[in-house]
């Protein structure tokens, strides 16, 4: 995020001190920042994918694991159970 924003206020400082008119640098700055904000919604999108999945496979992994202790737990119970008859 720091690189983004580092090359979005140099490209807005360097569309400011170039000589041009007024309309034409506000039409690029106006373009230029509809660019930026379209990369950022981009990468903010990837990393809430990235994260989604991620905490999917975390929660997929610890369901198995607590129903295989659930199951470990019933067989423990009915050999208990079989050893006192």
């Amino acid at each position: 995020m720091g690189v983004v924003a580092g090359l979005t206020t140099g490209a807005l400082l360097g569309v400011l001190f170039a000589p041009a008119k007024g309309s034409a640098t506000r039409r690029k700055i106006r373009r230029d920042s509809e660019d930026i904000t379209n990369d950022l919604k981009e990468k903010f999108e990837d990393i809430v994918e990235s994260i989604s999945t991620k905490f999917d496979k975390v929660k997929k992994d610890v369901t198995d694991y607590a129903e295989k202790a659930l199951s470990k737990e019933e067989e423990a119970e009915k050999e208990v159970k079989t050893a006192k008859h």
